[in-house]
């Protein structure tokens, strides 16, 4: 859907040069990587992600950064599903703690909203290898736009 805008310059003042085609919806950077929005309601999340060439390290392996940005955007879908559409939020903190290695298929990322008052969320996020193995457990706050 984005492809031909990945290389356009992202530049401060000026339109974004693509629009999501819905409020629960993948955006360059997660279309880029592979990621799809299984499921999104009630506070809770389900995305997969392909392991492809372009997300491997050195060895072989899905490199740390593609399964975090996983499981940071499992979350953010997440509090999209309990959040009035168009409200502006981020990631502000984040952390992840290593338990297995990816070595192929697919991943599955499956996100929570914790906890949650006026302008700050806490979400939870586990991530699974295709065998059910939890390769990853995640935590993050988000801070909600005034």
């Amino acid at each position: 859907m984005y492809k031909k805008v990945y290389e356009e310059p992202m530049t401060a003042g000026v339109p974004l040069p693509f629009r999501l085609p819905e409020w629960i919806a993948c955006a360059p950077f997660e279309e880029y990587l592979g990621m799809d929005i299984q499921e999104a309601r009630d506070g809770r999340a389900v995305l997969t992600m392909p392991f492809k060439v372009k997300l491997a390290q050195g060895k072989g392996l899905m490199h740390g950064g593609a399964v975090t940005a996983l499981a940071d955007t499992a979350v953010a879908m997440a509090i999209k599903s309990v959040l009035p559409e168009d409200t502006h939020f981020a990631t502000i903190d984040l952390g992840l703690k290593f338990h297995a290695p990816v070595r192929g298929g697919t991943v599955k990322a499956v996100a929570r909203v914790a906890e949650r008052d006026d302008r700050t969320i806490r979400g939870e996020a586990e991530v699974f290898d295709e065998d059910g193995t939890k390769v990853a457990t995640f935590h993050s706050v988000f801070k909600v736009k005034k």
